[in-house]
């Protein structure tokens, strides 16, 4: 069976994996609950929270993003125990992060209903996403502190705090929502609005939760905020040089999910509440994917950072074994689940039917992604071979997906489950650049500075 080494990997792997996957269950429950409340109240609410979301889906990719930048460069100096390094770095993401946030809050007070035209021209999906949008623009902010900061502990192997946060956001919201949307306990009944109320206080709740936790919990990195404020130079650069492909890999995913959105939301409010759902479903079922993904560059960053290039190999082929099998058992169970969980919807038959075949297509992706993105950015991109994932996305999102999209929808006006098939395509062709990349071990490359460089400077 499994040698020694092997066990031990996967048990580290497992240790990691398991925190960050019921941190992803609970928070895509609360997407899930919010589905559902949402769609009782029909299908144009359901879609314009849906084109509301777009927005944030942008600044999820910018702030996800960051904190990637730096979980790169900090866990490689964790592997090397230098925790003075790892907060400057930490220091330098907040900061970005909080500005980002900033800016998207700002440009939804200003141009809100112009921001939600790129996503629809539904007329009468429009004035549901206005109303969701109205309070849901204020999460932006506190969303993007808190994940910085998330990621920030999971780089030192501390990834319990975000389940315990998905615990408190998820009974806040859910909670919230009953009362809120309905009109329960005495309430006004705010429907669209109620579900962004919801939103907003448990994003808002957990902010002062992490920021006590990563001040007077975490015994590894020991951060007093004053010291998130000190510049490193030497640090910036690297933090630039290194973090900008990674950043930029997942601004243009950001906008490729938009895109999509753009495209999906011409193809009208069925398809629109279809991928809805269909989308909310997917993310609930590949959450061990993502979990293992993430524990996977944790564990190959600290190893390079270490220095134990050997091991780093022997994990890189161990690791994409565990891969393939958790895609082809996460996507047996979402095709064996959709059915089932589609009864919970109160639907139109048009709608269960498309949203159906949506997740008929991500159930087979799901091996895709399994494999190919837990291949390449928690094992190649976290080894320290930071553009290649851009330009592998950059390739198969401009080149052959977004293309082939449009002309499915508008030059030979296929039928939706088509147009969303060729929106997922890369998922399986990615594979074969994958194995092809991994396994040739010329992305190993450790990118932290001696102690001495900098004191040089």
């Amino acid at each position: 069976m499994f040698s020694r080494q092997t066990k031990d990997l996967y048990k580290w792997v497992l240790s990691l994996t398991a925190p960050m996957a019921l941190q992803n269950i609970i928070t895509y429950s609360v997407g899930l609950a919010d589905n559902l409340m949402v769609g009782s109240l029909g299908e144009l609410a359901l879609s314009g929270v849906y084109v509301a979301s777009q927005l944030q889906n942008i600044l999820h990719m910018l702030v996800i993003g960051l904190s990637a930048a730096m979980s790169i460069l900090s866990t490689q100096y964790w592997g090397k125990k230098d925790t003075d390094s790892m907060k400057k770095i930490i220091g330098i993401a907040l900061k970005f992060s909080l500005a980002a946030g900033l800016i998207f809050l700002l440009a939804t007070l200003v141009f809100p209903e112009q921001i939600l035209r790129l996503f629809t021209n539904e007329e009468e999906v429009l004035p549901e996403a206005m109303k969701y949008l109205k309070y849901f623009r204020y999460t932006f902010v506190f969303f993007s502190i808190t994940q910085c900061l998330i990621s920030a502990m999971r780089s030192v192997e501390r990834v319990r705090i975000g389940m315990y946060l998905s615990i408190v956001t998820f009974f806040v919201n859910v909670f919230l929502n009953w009362v809120l949307i309905f009109g329960n306990l005495g309430a006004p009944a705010l429907g669209v609005e109620g579900a962004a109320i919801a939103t907003l206080a448990a994003r808002a709740a957990a902010l002062p939760i992490i920021i006590y936790y990563v001040r007077f919990v975490d015994d590894r990195l020991k951060i007093r905020f004053k010291e998130l404020f000190k510049t490193d130079l030497l640090l910036l650069k690297d933090f630039f040089r290194y973090g900008f492909p990674v950043l930029l890999g997942d601004i243009f995913w950001g906008i490729n999910l938009a895109v999509q959105g753009a495209i999906v939301g011409r193809l009208g409010p069925t398809a629109l509440a279809s991928v809805s759902i269909a989308n909310t479903i997917f993310s609930m079922m590949s959450v061990a994917v993502y979990g293992s993904a993430g524990a996977s560059a944790i564990i190959i960053g600290k190893t390079v950072g270490s220095g134990d290039y050997d091991l780093v190999r022997e994990y890189a082929k161990k690791l994409q074994v565990l891969f393939l099998i958790i895609g082809v058992l996460s996507g047996l169970l979402m095709f064996a689940a959709k059915d089932l969980i589609l009864l919970l919807y109160n639907i139109s038959d048009d709608t269960v039917k498309m949203a159906s075949q949506f997740l008929t297509v991500l159930s087979i992706m799901l091996v895709g992604t399994s494999y190919q993105m837990s291949s390449l950015t928690g094992i190649v991109r976290a080894g320290g071979a930071i553009n290649f994932v851009l330009i592998n996305d950059l390739i198969h999102v401009w080149l052959i997906v977004i293309p082939s999209a449009l002309l499915a929808a508008f030059v030979f006006h296929a039928p939706p489950v088509v147009v969303f098939a060729c929106l997922k395509i890369d998922q399986i062709l990615k594979c074969l650049v994958a194995v092809v990349k991994v396994n040739r071990f010329k992305w190993i490359k450790n990118l932290t500075r001696r102690s001495e460089e900098r004191a040089a400077v």
